[in-house]
């Protein structure tokens, strides 16, 4: 029996994106489009937002079914209210967030940024590419490594509430 294709492996997994520039999420929401590659993005606009998904507070806390728990987080580093550094700060020392690959997809190609994001727990820190090619090309390569490759944890632990 054949094995399922990677876009049917892949049909469950959510990808949130944490960027404040809407033409970055626009871009990256055709670029994964077009590649085929997963059929749910979700996006958040700075670090307030994304911790508030994350943990099902604020616009988030709908009383119902929780926003689904994402697979993996594409990270911009700088965004108004709580940048990606903090946001990552706080995902990595959470032991029920820090399971959750982050990827941080940045224009800056600084040391400093990506020493510090490594020495925060980052998975992968990568430069935003110019063209919308080349961005399709990392978005293709991000996916074939995070979700064909790697083996990545279903569910968060639950929490010792």
């Amino acid at each position: 029996m054949p094995s399922p294709s990677p876009t049917t492996e892949r049909s469950s997994i959510t990808i949130l994106m944490a960027d404040d520039d809407e033409d970055d999420r626009v871009l990256t929401a055709d670029a994964l489009k077009r590649s085929r590659l997963i059929n749910d993005v979700r996006f958040v606009v700075d670090g307030d937002d994304l911790m508030q998904y994350l943990r099902g507070t604020g616009a988030y806390a709908t009383g119902g079914v929780p926003s689904p728990r994402p697979g993996l987080i594409l990270l911009d580093l700088n965004m108004p209210k709580k940048d990606g550094r903090e946001a990552l700060a706080e995902i990595k020392s959470d032991p029920v967030l820090r399971s959750i690959p982050v990827v941080v997809l940045t224009t800056s190609k600084a040391e400093e940024d990506i020493v510090r994001t490594y020495d925060l727990g980052v998975n992968s820190f990568v430069s935003k590419p110019v063209s919308f090619e080349e961005l399709a090309a990392v978005m293709r390569t991000l996916a074939c490594y995070w979700f064909d490759l790697v083996e990545l944890p279903h569910d968060g632990p639950e929490s010792d509430d």
